[in-house]
């Protein structure tokens, strides 16, 4: 599959046309958030009270950017692990989020709520968040100041790099890696001829 270019906010057609495995390069507004953010976001959705910024069409980064350097947008910007925000993520994909960034499985609930929802779970590369920094053109504080680096920001970037690891088909990334990893080692090999004594 080709890299595909993305565009945000996305559309539901943006999120059908991608499948797991694709590579993608995202530009346009990301919004980040961790654990902290995660839990003061489902507060208030349980209060009814709208949300400091619009969900609708887009894409939450699981990241805890390190304080920038003189002359530089952001400090280094590497996903953490998107287990942590699971039991969250549900609630915000019915309110219109298209996609999480992150790294590492998802469980089934997310899955199934990102079929439901139409959406993505991409991963972006652990440990190469200076790399990835360089994609961030601009970067502002939209809520909870209080967290620090677990704040809410708003990031402009441009060619970001992820791979998109759930669909909104059901695929999951790292189970076809599993199954394919299970399918070439059971298969025997010229190696493997019964050696008598073995």
């Amino acid at each position: 599959m080709k890299v595909k270019h993305l565009l945000t906010p996305l559309t539901e057609a943006d999120i059908l046309a991608l499948q797991a495995g694709q590579a993608v390069l995202i530009s346009g507004i990301i919004y980040t958030a961790r654990d902290a953010a995660h839990q003061k976001l489902a507060e208030l959705q349980q209060s009814g009270q709208p949300l400091p910024f619009a969900l609708h069409g887009q894409l939450l980064y699981y990241v805890g950017p390190s304080p920038a350097r003189p002359g530089q947008v952001i400090g280094a910007a590497g996903p953490t692990t998107s287990s942590r925000m699971d039991r969250y993520t549900p609630a915000l994909l019915a309110q219109g989020l298209k996609g999480c960034i992150g790294k590492g499985p998802r469980t089934q609930a997310v899955k199934d709520a990102l079929v439901r929802y139409k959406a993505v779970y991409l991963a972006a590369v652990g440990g190469a968040g200076a790399l990835l920094s360089r994609t961030v053109r601009q970067a502002e504080v939209v809520a909870y100041p209080e967290l620090g680096p677990e704040a809410v920001y708003r990031l402009q970037v441009e060619n970001f790099p992820a791979v998109v690891v759930n669909d909104a088909y059901g695929q999951d990334l790292y189970e076809q890696g599993q199954k394919q990893y299970r399918r070439q080692n059971n298969k025997p090999g010229k190696d493997d001829a019964h050696v008598p004594g073995r």
